[in-house]
């Protein structure tokens, strides 16, 4: 089914033009599902919508369209967590409006407040702002909301973590009690479903199912990587890439200042933000963040909440979330407005539990990928460097060569664009030859022929030098290159030139060892198997039963350890995930879950503690397996009888 137009809504056309000047071509899931509500009835809407995908203006195109004529008293109020995000909203609305109406007041703590009261003064019809300044001014009886016909709460589950459900509920009561609520939320905590059951009574509920992955917009992928080596890892995907410019996420403010100092000290532009962090520093760094004065800014899940930045390339998780709502969150930063993203998360074989649950919230989204080597980020390099000199002979040099797309930067570094130093440099004399006269005919557009360098096999390719009166500090740089010549090769003279200017780049030992943790017995996951020796089973028979639901051969089962009720093996990550599978789909199979590593959280090295998952097994009878008779294996085979006690 076609998706509908906005102009198929019903928006008058002076909203149509203002859509249409900001490129708005076709509306998003979440504005088809709730932009028809809004602009029929006056029923409540909860909305369940994941971060980028354009709730702003699903609920915003609608206020201008219905606010469109200005009243007495302020008809409108958006309640969002952070200043960053009410300065967004309040400039995304205004964006829509064909004229000065619907009037726009932005209300949030660390600003001026005088200068919130005069525009307040003035009159309003739009108040957009953070919960807490919100009930300061309905506390100074400055903002009336007697008259209030719409109240939208943006990112309320955001609102809620930050611990304002109490102002929430607050702002609701001192509202016009006829006003109609919109409430966004990327997830439906239980309190936010309270409020819409006891504050809102009936209500309408959409909810965009548009996985992100399904998009394609963006790469999800997860590293297996130790925990002292993820600021290397981080270090090389950076230097990877053609661009990086992205979000890096840690848990904790002391770890959010470490990394950032040490992307610093190796000559990232990266900074932090969290907690700590004055309003009036955070507003500096997000502001060269946004200007892309600073490439990576390393930031805690709190600190980061209402920041929205257009053509983020990398999200990063340094720290695995702790649910997948926060995993939601995060990754919704990249990928947005039909760019392509890529979010990436470190996982430590301690954390392989955690990342199940990432998996399922995902869907088939987050694949296994490989942190790379350093021949590729050298490599990588290389490109770049190739194509940087190739640009700079473009623009600074004014020459202009046709290639192949293969072959564009080789043809100016190879020589063969060229027919000598002297033919190349716009001051040069024409020369007396067949070939120069053809030249000298062409003096006007610039155009020379040219010949194969020495040693080239490829045929000359034309290339437009500068004229010969040109700007003089191009004249100034084939002057260096006279003066360069005459003291060394050519060869040489390119390659001390890229050097001064790349130092470093390319000498691998600026990056350490990430060590491949799928060769260390650590990166196994932990399984618990619900059969021991009450069952009669043995190592060998929980052998044969994990590799029946994987496929293992014996040497991938590892560490058998048979209790009396269950068992513990360890298996590959990937083959625990179809264990479990498996024995949920194979009649007859014992129950299969992740267990707690053996010597803790931790891995290996700490107390031993070994239990299977809550509720794996009912500690008042033995395991039977579906299907089978009495001292019956899963399989079929019966079970090895125990041996007599000594």
């Amino acid at each position: 089914m076609p998706s509908p137009t906005f102009a198929e809504f019903g928006f008058s056309a002076p909203v149509i033009e203002a859509l249409a000047r900001k490129g708005f071509e076709e509306p998003t899931p979440i504005q088809a599902l709730a932009i028809p509500v809004l602009l029929r009835g006056t029923e409540h809407l909860v909305a369940r919508a994941r971060t980028g995908t354009g709730k702003t203006a699903a609920f915003g195109l609608p206020l201008v369209e219905r606010l469109s004529a200005p009243g007495p008293k302020v008809r409108a109020l958006i309640l969002v967590p952070t200043r960053e995000l009410a300065v967004q909203v309040s400039g995304e609305i205004a964006s829509f409006a064909p004229g000065p109406t619907p009037r726009i007041a932005t209300v949030y703590g660390g600003a001026s407040m005088s200068e919130q009261l005069r525009r307040l003064s003035r009159g309003v019809d739009i108040v957009v702002g953070t919960p807490g300044r919100v009930i300061d001014h309905i506390d100074r009886k400055t903002l009336d909301l007697s008259g209030l016909e719409w109240l939208v709460l943006d990112e309320a589950d955001e609102m809620l973590d930050m611990g304002f459900i109490e102002d929430i509920e607050k702002v609701m009561d001192a509202s016009n009690p006829e006003r109609r609520v919109v409430l966004f939320s990327a997830t439906m905590p239980y309190p936010i479903v309270r409020i819409a059951r006891e504050r809102l009574g009936s209500f309408t509920t959409v909810e965009d199912t548009t996985n992100p992955v399904q998009a394609g917009l963006t790469d999800q992928i997860w590293l297996e990587v130790r925990e002292r080596d993820k600021l290397e890892a981080l270090c090389r995907i950076v230097d990877a890439e053609d661009e990086f410019y992205g979000l890096v996420f840690c848990h904790t403010k002391i770890e959010t200042d470490a990394v950032a100092r040490a992307l610093s000290e190796r000559g990232y532009a990266a900074e932090a933000l969290h907690g700590d962090v004055s309003q009036d520093m955070r507003e500096r760094t997000l502001g060269r963040f946004r200007e892309k004065k600073t490439l990576i800014l390393v930031a805690t899940d709190v600190a980061a909440r209402g920041i929205d930045v257009e053509r983020l390339t990398h999200v990063v998780n340094f720290n695995l979330p702790f649910d997948p709502e926060s995993y939601t969150h995060r990754i919704g930063r990249t990928g947005r407005a039909g760019n392509k993203g890529t979010a990436i998360t470190f996982v430590t074989p301690e954390e392989y539990r955690r990342l199940f649950a990432l998996r399922r919230a995902s869907g088939d989204g987050l694949h296994k990928g490989s942190v790379p080597t350093v021949s590729d980020v050298i490599e990588a390099k290389r490109a770049r460097i190739k194509a940087k000199t190739a640009g700079a002979a473009r623009e600074v040099l004014g020459l202009s060569f046709h290639t192949d797309e293969d072959d564009d930067e080789d043809a100016l570094l190879d020589g063969s664009a060229a027919s000598d130093e002297a033919a190349a440099r716009p001051d040069a004399e024409p020369r007396e030859s067949d070939a120069d006269a053809d030249a000298d005919s062409a003096e006007g557009s610039g155009e020379l022929g040219g010949k194969k360098s020495p040693g080239s096999e490829k045929a000359a390719k034309p290339i437009v030098v500068a004229p010969k009166k040109t700007n003089p500090s191009v004249v100034a740089f084939y002057e260096l290159a006279d003066e360069l010549l005459a003291i060394l090769p050519p060869r040489d003279a390119l390659a001390s030139l890229a050097a001064a200017a790349y130092s470093g780049d390319l000498d691998p030992r600026r990056y350490g060892e990430v060590r491949d943790v799928s060769v260390d017995s650590a990166a196994t996951a932990r399984l618990y198997v619900g059969i021991g020796k009450q069952d009669g089973a043995w190592p060998k028979d929980v052998a044969a039963v994990v590799k029946r639901l994987t496929g293992l051969p014996d040497r991938l089962v590892d560490d058998i350890e048979v209790l009396e009720r269950f068992s513990f093996v360890s298996v590959p990550f990937e083959a625990a995930e179809k264990a479990i599978a498996e024995a949920r789909r194979q009649r007859g199979a014992p129950p299969v879950r992740i267990a707690t590593p053996k010597g803790g959280p931790g891995g290996a090295g700490g107390p031993k503690r070994s239990y299977g998952p809550k509720g794996g097994y009912d500690k008042g009878k033995p395991y039977k397996p579906r299907g089978a008779g009495p001292g019956d294996a899963p399989g079929g085979k019966p079970y090895r009888k125990p041996r007599p006690a000594k």
